[in-house]
């Protein structure tokens, strides 16, 4: 079974066209989606649609949770938040809302003899970071009934093994944080034998595209510099 794992893509249409050609290259049986479709991007519409034509499964994101809510209840009051939020929420059709709502907040799969848990947070709350070397992500692993966690949420990629378990952040499609503005999603490749292995994939998109929309849309200058170039 060969999964590709998409998150955060934050309402960039761009770079969610060219991972999904990338995929389609890659030849995989599924793809799942971690939340954050929308959210800083300025086509929060096209991306929804775009997920539910694929009929992409696909869990709720703590930006999701926080338009559909209109409340900083599970993002950070940043300066930029206080422009993206209410730009989202006033542009975010109704019905894309009520599919945005409708989410879950984790999916549990088994291929292969395998257990997979699915988050976009963490395990315990929608908006937790887990970085590879932080001991709340140590803990969440020794916690953890399934054999692999896939999670999202920081829009840093990583995979990394606890023991015999593995965990697996698969980075961000829309808004990267790593000093590039290449989109990043992660493939899962679990054999007959129950054997994973996963890599993140890099794929470069037209990121002038996005900013050229940004620009005549009078985002912020600081939000537009991030999309540029990968730093928050």
């Amino acid at each position: 079974m060969k999964l590709a794992i998409i998150s955060d893509i934050h309402g960039n249409l761009y770079a969610l066209m060219k991972v999904l050609e990338d995929i389609e290259d890659q030849r995989v049986d599924s793809i799942i989606c971690l939340g954050d479709l929308i959210g800083y991007g300025p086509h929060p519409n096209e991306v929804v649609s775009m997920i539910q034509r694929r009929n992409i499964l696909c869990l709720k994101g703590n930006y999701d949770v926080s338009v559909v809510s209109d409340s900083y209840a599970y993002i950070r009051e940043t300066p930029t938040n206080l422009f993206a939020l209410p730009w989202v929420v006033n542009e975010l059709r109704a019905a894309n809302k009520f599919y945005l709502d409708s989410l879950p907040l984790s999916i549990n799969l088994e291929f292969n003899g395998k257990t997979i848990k699915f988050v976009h947070g963490s395990p315990k709350a929608i908006n937790e970071y887990l970085l590879e070397d932080d001991d709340n992500t140590t803990s969440a692993m020794a916690e953890l009934k399934e054999d692999i966690l896939v999670c999202a949420h920081t829009h840093i990629p990583c995979i990394k093994e606890f023991g015999s378990k593995l965990f697996i952040n698969s980075g961000s499609v829309g808004k990267p944080k790593i000093r590039t503005p290449d989109a990043t999603y992660c493939i899962l490749d679990i054999d007959r034998d129950g054997n994973s292995k996963a890599i993140i994939r890099y794929v470069p998109y037209e990121y002038k595209k996005i900013v050229k929309d940004m620009t005549m849309l009078k985002f912020p200058s600081s939000l537009i510099r991030s999309i540029e170039n990968g730093i928050e």
